[in-house]
């Protein structure tokens, strides 16, 4: 594809497709579409940890199908959260808010039920709450991605204001 050169202004290409500094570089969609991909994979999982501690689905958490007895600390509600938020994650819905959560809750899991147990994650069976720790801080920081319900409603409601 060539471009047109003819003043710094134009910058419409010769297929008289759309300006240039409006689409996204290749690079920049693979970007998205591999950050969306990771965050839909990792919160589905944590979502099915949550789903395993409320309603015992998986094995539930004692490997016979129980649940954790409802309202339990913490372990009712980090399942809670983990389900609800971990969920909002999935969709990309509240994303920012809900990875903050999740990310706090699997800090506490980690310093208050696996750290008292080992200084390291592989010596106190804590690598799991480590690792979605430092994931949901990621994908609070980073973003959703581009298929997200966030950016779907966000481009809506820009769409809206310039009509």
């Amino acid at each position: 594809m060539t471009t047109i050169t003819s003043s710094p202004a134009n910058t419409e290409t010769a297929t008289g497709s759309a300006p240039a500094a409006t689409r996204a570089p290749v690079g920049q969609k693979a970007r998205d579409a591999v950050l969306s991909a990771f965050r839909i994979v990792t919160s589905f999982l944590f979502a099915l940890h949550g789903a395993q501690g409320l309603f015992g689905a998986f094995g539930g958490v004692d490997g016979n199908g129980g649940a954790v007895p409802m309202g339990i600390w913490p372990s009712w509600w980090g399942s809670a959260v983990e389900l609800v938020a971990g969920g909002f994650v999935l969709l990309g819905l509240f994303s920012r808010v809900a990875a903050i959560l999740c990310s706090g809750s699997m800090a506490y899991a980690y310093f208050v039920v696996h750290q008292p147990m080992g200084l390291l994650p592989l010596e106190n069976m804590g690598e799991p709450a480590a690792l979605y720790c430092w994931i949901f801080l990621l994908l609070a920081v980073v973003g959703p991605g581009s298929f997200a319900l966030d950016t779907v409603l966000r481009r809506r409601n820009r769409a809206d204001a310039l009509a």
